[in-house]
């Protein structure tokens, strides 16, 4: 089947063409006519749904634009107070709306004769977030969503000095694949010492985060955040014990593997002892692996390895540099890590990232390539809301082209040996992950169960979890104070709580996607494409079928899966 990357704007129908969002007068004209329309037939219905589609569609990309903008440059304050403005004074006056268009919808007597298959996960929805809507929540929320972004602003500031260069703590971190163990060493300690200075004031945004976070929920009458916060992402598919069963599979099935691959690089290393600067470094004489040296020479290589796969992957990629929709490279005052953000109307998603010239960012690249494709697939969905698929399948979309581009990876490297050496350390990383992951997501679970726990007790608690899915072959003596403080490194704890056990489960079905395509790659494209196609109108079990995978959980599938990985990484 043909797929065209040529996304079209959505023709409005409802709202002027060259309406924008200038403040609440300019939108609210349209929230009460969908709010006062009468509805008398299913036609009616219909159109009412496509019109409420189109503004939400328009409300949302405007939101999305202002953060864009805010994210790449976190120290123009214009920028800041324009994103401040839609959270504070436009999202609160949105949502009673909002709440009164979704009982509309639910109590129109003609919703019962819409078709089962296309709206029974979009229903769902509409019901969950009608079950969750308090009043009393939109100014905290109006806060959260505000405070989030403070995490960015005050990490995009975050710079070591280098050789008497001044980098970000992303550029820095090329370093620590420095043949010199002196060199490593000395930027470890750098980059941990410049988050430490920063340590109270993110300590004392967390915990105000978490504060307001635990009011919404007990406004929502649960008991925590943890509980609220599983109905709010939709967690129809899986509970928080089938969480607790993902943590004990990684330290069964996961955790040693790990402690092979640290043992086989010790001894690649020649050291008696692995130290945390080390786990990133090549044996002396051996460059680390250079795949590109600019954000452009990034793009035209990630195109190139697009085109190989399938060229409507590349042309995704080259319809967004067309629009201006791609800002990789790190630089002081953008804020950090990586992401792809979808744009409701006009279809092309915008790709954000830091990127340094190492591998780690061609990884990102292809993760965030993987998330774009997605958005120009489910783009033709008839409703905003059937666009809007789970977490998980998303990030199967970004991780399964993790390793779908792998065989691709020539454009990156000229030599054989080079690119033996990246998908070495790209299969190592689909297995070291697993225990970040649980990290986080057990940590999540403690914080949000035991809301009034105390700073002291939070490093405590994250220290015994970090030590439990630690490897024992690396050896972390006298660097204690930056491990209590480890945790304030991961973006999704400030800005999108509870969002981190989606990488795991994603793994799972990015692995047997990759083991499809080891099979039949043809085959294994076509239930890619397939899923992605369907948006969020399926259930996430069944959107995983629609893969050609289980959903599932298991220990036992888990074990299953991290053998082929083992098997892959020992045939290179």
């Amino acid at each position: 089947m043909n797929y065209s990357a040529d996304i079209k704007k959505l023709p409005r129908q409802f709202l002027p063409a060259d309406f924008t969002i200038a403040n609440w007068e300019s939108l609210h004209p349209f929230l009460i006519n969908l709010d006062e329309r009468e509805i008398n037939s299913s036609s009616d219905l219909e159109q009412w749904l496509k019109d409420a589609s189109e503004l939400e569609a328009v409300i949302s990309e405007d939101a999305c634009w202002r953060q864009i903008k805010m994210t790449c440059d976190t120290e123009n304050k214009e920028l800041e107070e324009s994103f401040n403005y839609v959270m504070m004074e436009i999202q609160p006056k949105v949502q009673p709306y909002s709440d009164k268009l979704n009982k509309k919808l639910v109590e129109n007597p003609f919703t019962k004769e819409l078709d089962a298959n296309n709206y029974f996960t979009y229903l769902r929805n509409v019901k969950k977030n009608i079950e969750l809507f308090r009043e009393v929540n939109i100014p905290i929320n109006a806060e959260l969503n505000v405070m989030q972004q403070q995490f960015g602003t005050i990490s995009g500031k975050m710079t070591v000095e280098v050789n008497g260069q001044e980098y970000t703590l992303q550029q820095a971190a090329k370093f620590l694949e420095d043949e010199d163990r002196s060199v490593r060493e000395e930027v470890y300690h750098k980059i941990n010492k410049r988050r430490l200075e920063d340590k109270e004031t993110l300590n004392k945004l967390f915990t105000t985060l978490l504060q307001k976070r635990h009011q919404v929920a007990v406004n929502t009458n649960f008991e925590n955040y943890r509980d609220f916060r599983f109905k709010e992402l939709g967690r129809f598919d899986y509970s928080k014990e089938d969480c607790f069963q993902f943590h004990e599979a990684v330290k069964l099935h996961v955790m040693p593997l790990v402690n092979q691959i640290y043992e086989a690089k010790k001894k690649k290393l020649g050291l008696d002892i692995l130290r945390p600067w080390d786990v990133e470094a090549e044996p002396g004489g051996i460059q680390p692996l250079r795949p590109f040296k600019t954000g452009e020479e990034l793009t035209e290589k990630t195109i190139a390895c697009f085109d190989e796969l399938k060229s409507f992957f590349g042309d995704c990629l080259r319809k967004m540099k067309e629009l201006g929709h791609l800002d990789l490279e790190s630089r002081k005052g953008k804020a950090p890590g990586g992401y792809n953000c979808p744009l409701a109307e006009s279809g092309a998603p915008f790709i954000f990232m830091n990127a340094a010239g190492q591998l780690d960012d061609v990884t990102t690249m292809v993760h965030e390539g993987g998330h774009a494709i997605h958005s120009f697939l489910a783009h033709e969905l008839e409703l905003t809301g059937f666009k809007e698929y789970p977490t998980e399948i998303a990030e199967v979309a970004s991780m399964a082209m993790e390793l779908f581009s792998m065989d691709k990876w020539n454009v990156f490297f000229d030599s054989p040996e080079e690119l033996k050496r990246a998908k070495e350390q790209q299969l190592e990383r689909v297995i070291t992950i697993f225990p970040w992951i649980a990290t986080i997501d057990k940590f999540q679970h403690w914080i949000y169960e035991n809301p009034k726990h105390t700073e002291e007790e939070r490093a405590a608690q994250w220290m015994i979890i970090a030590e439990e899915f630690s490897s024992p072959v690396i050896d972390f003596s006298g660097l204690e104070e930056y491990r209590r403080y480890g945790w304030q490194r991961q973006l999704h704890l400030y800005e999108v709580p509870f969002y981190y056990i989606e990488y795991g489960i994603a793994q799972l079905g990015a692995i047997g996607l990759w083991q499809q395509y080891k099979q039949d790659p043809e085959k294994a494209m076509n239930n890619y494409i397939t899923a992605l196609q369907l948006g969020g109108t399926k259930t996430l079990p069944e959107l995983f079928k629609a893969a050609g995978l289980q959903f599932d959980l298991s220990p036992e599938h888990i074990k299953q899966l991290m053998k082929f990985v083992k098997s892959e990484l020992e045939s290179l």
